[in-house]
């Protein structure tokens, strides 16, 4: 990923949505990082925490079973504050049980090659 990369946040969860089913989350975290650092204020915290569950899934994938729970937690807890009001068709809810779930395995270790199913979107209007 280049370190320049402009998206526009719909651009931004189709391609991480892309990476992140292809079992590729650190690429997806670049994405969304990078939407991160041009959302608009009131969306940062949002799109920092989307970033921060696919580090997460980079942890579990490369066996950091303390790394990832610590990170996936946090990232749930910061994205969480969003569920009433997402913008472009976030599933905030399922994003944030997902990353819970994963993190609940992970304190009990943590098995690199465990199904992660993150959908960024809600699949009834994807972006």
């Amino acid at each position: 990923m280049p370190d320049d990369l402009s998206v526009t946040p719909v651009e931004a969860l189709k391609h991480a949505q892309r990476l992140l089913d292809a079992d590729r989350p650190f690429h997806a975290h670049e994405v969304l990082e990078a939407a991160w650092k041009e959302a608009p204020e009131a969306e940062r915290e949002l799109w920092r925490g989307l970033a921060q569950i696919a580090v997460g899934v980079t942890h579990v994938r490369r066996g950091n079973a303390r790394g990832a729970r610590a990170l996936l937690e946090r990232a749930a807890d910061r994205i969480e504050p969003y569920a009433h009001d997402t913008p472009y068709s976030i599933d905030v809810t399922g994003v944030a049980a997902e990353a819970r779930r994963i993190a609940g395995h992970a304190a009990d270790g943590i098995d690199p090659d465990m199904p992660v199913r993150i959908q960024l979107t809600r699949r009834s209007s994807t972006p």
